[in-house]
């Protein structure tokens, strides 16, 4: 018996030096921290348990079979954050750089089984050289193997990968398959070729950080959601942000203690909209004062800006918040807000986190590199996943709501629950003076006539008592009294049951 125990101390002893202490003091020289350090910073104190520490890989190539280290490159368990379970794997990356072998997808794969069957979230924390070579195809296989559990996980329960360290090739497809992507500035990067093949390929000179770094793909590509500094900072609010989900899909969001009147009116709101309708402002200011206590977690806040998403809380509930930002471009719908809100618009309605829709949009963008793009088939997406949402849906439409973008924005035609408007609110085919050089041509070139005629055409259809009247609007409310109103419906809304007919999936338009 002693001789076992022994026997577990030394395996166990040799799993947590991991590739030893050069290499542990070569990962802290990066500002990066081990794989075990950044599960103690995530999960509460003491409360995480690992499995599978003595698993080795088994190849027997290229002397692998002499280089064995127990746990082969990646940590896994559960534990809870704020008291809530989570399971996770942390790749590390002292150890055969983290790369993966069929022993270590082996060991991914079990964890998330095991958040499945139990309906938890998933983190995985990526830090890998990608497949290890002297595996060969069983490497592959492994990933194939995760990108499969990914694909199985969706819309079952939460996924989300950190990158806090290099991620290429076949290893980034795992990551784009879970809900949520986060990385780490200057230390962490995502591409499916790296620069020397790139520059052999297309003579493009081009560093890692400007192919795949954190700006990159959270100002660029869309890829990721959100850059963070430093390790310990990433770690930090993720623990914040999965407070915001719910374990799984059978389950409705998250409560949590909150402090703030349900009935709180906010007279600054009543003076956001500039009377000048082609003056812009900022909508996060409306749904920082909405939300309770101010405390709203934006997405992708450096992509497509044009639209703002992000997850706040109302009488203490998750809500997930989709608005048009009049500060860039307008607020117009393109390619990249379109993808951005229906993506984040999918997600809310897989996990049952209601929907609320701030609108200020004047139309699509115009202009070829727009159509060339596919804005028709990209802009439906966004309509497709308002229209295929059941949870509560409620939208408040704060100044323009043109044409086809109306429709698209959660309008009541896409079964709103409750749609309101402001009296600032335009609801129309197109803006005034659009129009009216449409229905007026002949006076074209007439400016006073031009004017006039706008004038006339905002005072009857640029207002939404039109809408109002057709039942399409179901009240104008003062802005001040957004905050109440929001909260009321959501609780009316709570026990919301509306189901789609039965199909094996949809056909996205993607």
């Amino acid at each position: 018996m002693s001789n076992i125990q022994q026997q577990l101390d030394d395996r166990r002893e040799a799993a947590l030096a991991g590739g030893g202490s050069r290499r542990i003091e070569a990962q802290h020289s990066k500002g990066k921290l081990t794989a075990r350090e950044r599960l103690d910073v995530f999960f509460d104190k003491d409360t995480f348990e690992e499995w599978d520490m003595f698993v080795e890989h088994d190849c027997n190539d290229f002397g692998m079979q002499e280089n064995k280290i127990p746990g082969d490159g990646v940590v896994i368990g559960c534990g809870t954050v704020n008291g809530r379970l989570v399971f996770a794997f942390s790749q590390d990356f002292t150890v055969f750089g983290g790369s993966l072998s069929a022993a270590h997808a082996r060991k991914i794969c079990k964890v998330m089984d095991k958040a499945m069957l139990v309906g938890a979230p998933i983190v995985g924390i990526n830090d890998s050289g990608g497949a290890r070579i002297q595996e060969g195809v069983n490497s592959l296989a492994g990933y194939a193997d995760v990108f499969q559990k990914n694909v199985l996980a969706s819309g079952v329960v939460p996924q989300i990968s950190m990158i806090m360290g290099p991620c290429a090739g076949g290893a980034v497809y795992s990551p784009a398959m879970t809900d949520f992507i986060f990385m780490v500035r200057d230390n962490s990067y995502m591409f499916v070729t790296g620069p020397e093949v790139v520059k052999t390929v297309t003579q493009e000179d081009v560093t890692q950080e400007e192919l795949g770094g954190a700006t990159t793909h959270t100002s660029k590509s869309g890829v990721a959601d959100v850059a963070f500094d430093n390790d310990i900072e990433a770690l930090l609010q993720l623990r914040r942000f999965v407070d915001f989900l719910p374990p799984n899909n059978r389950e409705k969001p998250p409560f949590r203690p909150h402090f703030d009147d349900a009935d709180r009116s906010e007279p600054s709101l009543n003076t956001l909209v500039p009377e000048n309708p082609n003056v812009p402002y900022d909508i996060r200011e409306l749904i920082v004062k909405v939300v309770d206590e101010s405390d709203f977690f934006e997405l992708q806040p450096d992509y497509a800006a044009n639209i703002i998403t992000g997850f706040g809380r109302m009488q203490g509930s998750t809500v997930g918040f989709v608005a048009n930002q009049p500060m860039v471009l307008a607020g117009c719908l393109d390619i990249a807000s379109s993808r951005k809100a229906a993506r984040f618009v999918r997600f809310c309605d897989a996990f049952n986190i209601p929907i609320v829709t701030f609108v200020d949009v004047p139309g699509f963008l115009p202009g070829t590199a727009q159509e060339y793009g596919g804005i028709i088939k990209h802009g439906a997406k966004l309509l497709f996943a308002y229209a295929e949402a059941t949870v509560p849906k409620i939208t408040v439409i704060t100044r323009k709501a043109y044409g086809g973008a109306y429709d698209v924005m959660s309008s009541k035609h896409l079964r709103g629950d409750i749609n309101y408007a402001w009296p600032s609110a335009e609801i129309a085919v197109m803006g005034p003076k659009g129009a009216v050089e449409i229905i007026f041509r002949a006076d074209r070139n007439d400016e006073d006539k031009i004017q006039q005629r706008t004038e006339e055409y905002r005072e009857k259809f640029a207002n939404p008592l039109i809408a109002a009247g057709k039942g399409f609007i179901d009240d104008v409310i003062e802005p001040a009294e957004t905050r109440r109103r929001l909260c009321r419906d959501l609780a009316m809304l709570r026990n919301k049951d509306l189901t789609n007919p039965w199909k094996k999936h949809d056909n996205l338009p993607l």
